[in-house]
């Protein structure tokens, strides 16, 4: 098919890919700091996956138990991170998360509130007191929608359904990128003197994912392909709560909520079995009874919390130990149960529906389960990836020049394993600085040119698909066996020879990726978007595979059969992932910095 030589080129001084939480957060920033900005979203504006985000947002703001502070909120992330954090970036979210939350009340958002009117905060896995700011179960949607209307009145040039296929340099620094709407299948050229990367995950590089359609990882690996380097991808967190039945509902989020209001796991046997193993740097702060643990659900602060709330890696594992024991549910999960709270307060019922008004509903419409009476049948699911774009912990610039990146797909504030709740204000607190500084690059940085003959390029193997022989495999057989081998051989937990079949697979379905064939035309054609969507999903899971295999022990979100155990020369580096000269995927161990002595000293007062 013929490339054409014209493009729609749009111009902009700041391109935020992505309209999600971080890139709106990062557009309304850009835009407050005099820039012109472009906002790209794959699909409608509002229908980001932040919308899916239902606990809260962490922010120590001491509105329910006047003991948190910056301080306590900086140790437990690092904790729960197990030390491999960007200490920068952990100790910026701590100390301006609280002003976040607070800007967005100031721009009508409608949090739930404490009887005296404050910000009402709730119980979270991870976090020593209740410390998430929610608005019910669908704290998302709140933020999205507050961030969309704020972001429309600055004046934002928002360019919806469109899809970017490659970033546009000018020598080292970036130019812009390459895009095409997905309704007509038109390329668009966006020139711009830097750009934010706000894309998300790489969830649909699984066959179960809490992850909308949209995560293809399409942010880590075009900041890849343009020269940036990428950090901790073997580290992916696999939620303890997914839905598992019915079939249709597999991978479908269960907020942590649920344990954050007393929900309790049990196994089949009717048994709490989260009583069984609680790590040592936990044990002093987890409940010895499952009355001292209701306790601290319902805001005792002489309780310790629950063993349901402790951080996600262990529970996820937890859940796996249950149904390879023969103990899991009959689907292959096991039960969260809420209803059982009818033992303590005499309007449960009432009070489930209040708290958790999407989870009742979720299961009442999908699964047929009213959970206010009966337990909720679940298991883990491919949820959040800690690694992502290696960033200043400052100004969140990659190692390309005006190149940025916020959300989940930077790397460095959650370390080994991300704290719920730190996501929704990991989100505005980067968001506000990814876009802040972009917007100083562009304007002390000049002009940038475009490179015409990479545009045309980049056009010509977007349209390859449509050159292959009709009869050539399709793209959904390629994505859904890409799925099913990172699914069974780099999922919760890990060993060597397995890994070693992933990346084997890998290779061969790249070859089956560049010969994959799609039928039609450029215009609403699903199969060509799913063809373009396979060369990201295939560079971020070699990264995560790679780096798998190289982390030879176990540590937060990556569990290893064959190295159960975390061994401390580990601890002192990253795992860092960029393109090689020849093209090929290179590995190195980047030291973590020492961390100053004023944060050092935190750590030590919060053990």
């Amino acid at each position: 098919m013929s490339t054409p030589t014209e493009y729609k080129t749009v111009e902009h001084d700041v391109l935020v890919i992505g309209a999600g939480g971080a890139g709106l957060r990062a557009a309304i920033e850009a835009a407050a700091q005099g820039a012109n900005v472009g906002l790209v979203c794959k699909s409608l504006l509002g229908k980001a996956h932040t919308v899916m985000a239902e606990g809260g947002m962490a922010a120590a703001m001491g509105n329910v138990d006047d003991r948190d502070n910056w301080r306590v909120h900086f140790a437990d992330t690092l904790r729960g991170g197990q030390y491999l954090n960007n200490w920068r970036m952990a100790e910026l979210h701590a100390k301006e998360a609280p002003e976040r939350v607070k800007e967005l009340e100031g721009w009508g958002a409608l949090f739930d509130r404490t009887a005296d009117g404050r910000i009402l905060q709730r119980n979270f896995g991870g976090h020593r007191y209740p410390r998430l700011a929610h608005v019910g179960d669908r704290t998302g949607l709140e933020l999205i929608r507050t961030l969309q209307d704020h972001g429309v009145h600055q004046g934002l040039d928002v360019h919806m359904e469109v899809t970017v296929l490659t970033l546009l340099k000018d020598g080292d620094r970036i130019a812009g990128a390459l895009a095409y709407d997905r309704e007509r299948g038109r390329f668009r050229v966006f020139k711009a003197k830097a750009v934010v990367m706000a894309t998300g995950g790489i969830g649909r590089a699984y066959k179960i994912t809490s992850n909308s359609w949209e995560y293809t990882g399409d942010g880590h690996a075009l900041s890849y392909h343009a020269g940036a380097a990428l950090q901790d991808m073997e580290f992916i967190q696999f939620h303890p709560t997914g839905m598992i039945w019915p079939p249709s509902v597999r991978g479908i989020l269960v907020t942590e909520g649920v344990r954050g209001e007393g929900g309790v796991l049990k196994n089949r046997d009717g048994k709490r079995f989260m009583f069984d193993n609680i790590p040592d740097n936990y044990k002093a702060q987890t409940s010895d009874t499952p009355e001292e643990g209701w306790r601290y659900t319902q805001g005792d602060k002489d309780a310790r919390r629950p063993p349901e709330l402790l951080t996600r890696d262990h529970v996820a594992r937890m859940i796996v130990n249950e149904v390879r024991g023969g103990r899991g549910s009959p689907h292959g999960g096991v039960f969260l149960d809420i209803a059982w709270i009818k033992e303590k307060l005499p309007n449960a019922e009432e009070h489930i529906k209040r708290k958790l008004p999407s989870m009742y509903h979720q299961f009442m419409q999908l699964a047929g389960i009213d959970i206010t009476k009966e337990p909720m049948e679940i298991g883990p699911t491919t949820h959040y990836i800690m690694g992502g774009v290696r960033v200043d912990g400052d100004t969140q610039m990659s190692t390309v020049p005006g190149l940025f990146a916020c959300g989940e797909c930077a790397a460095g504030l959650h370390g080994a394993n991300r704290l719920g709740g730190n996501s929704l204000s990991d989100l505005i607190v980067f968001g506000k600085r990814a876009g802040e500084h972009a917007a100083k690059f562009a304007k002390s940085n000049g002009t940038v040119s475009i490179d015409s003959a990479a545009v045309d390029a980049a056009a010509r193997r977007a349209l390859a698909p449509f050159d292959r022989a009709a009869s050539a495999e399709g793209p959904y057989q390629v994505q859904e066996a890409l799925q099913e081998t990172m699914q069974d051989n780099v999922g919760i937990v890990r060993a060597q020879a397995e890994m070693d079949v992933a990346l084997q697979a890998l290779g061969s379905l790249k070859d089956r990726a560049d010969k994959a064939g799609v039928k039609g035309n450029r215009e609403y054609n699903p199969g060509w978007h799913t063809a373009l969507d396979l060369d990201n999903l295939l560079t971020v899971s070699e990264a995560i595979t790679r780096c798998a295999i190289e982390r030879k022990e176990s540590r937060g979100g990556h569990f290893r059969e064959d190295y159960p155990d975390k061994d401390p020369a580990f601890a002192t580096f990253n795992f860092v992932v960029a393109k090689g000269k020849d093209g090929s995927m290179e590995l190195s161990r980047e030291p973590i910095p020492p961390m100053p002595e004023h944060l050092a000293a935190v750590i030590e007062e919060m053990k």
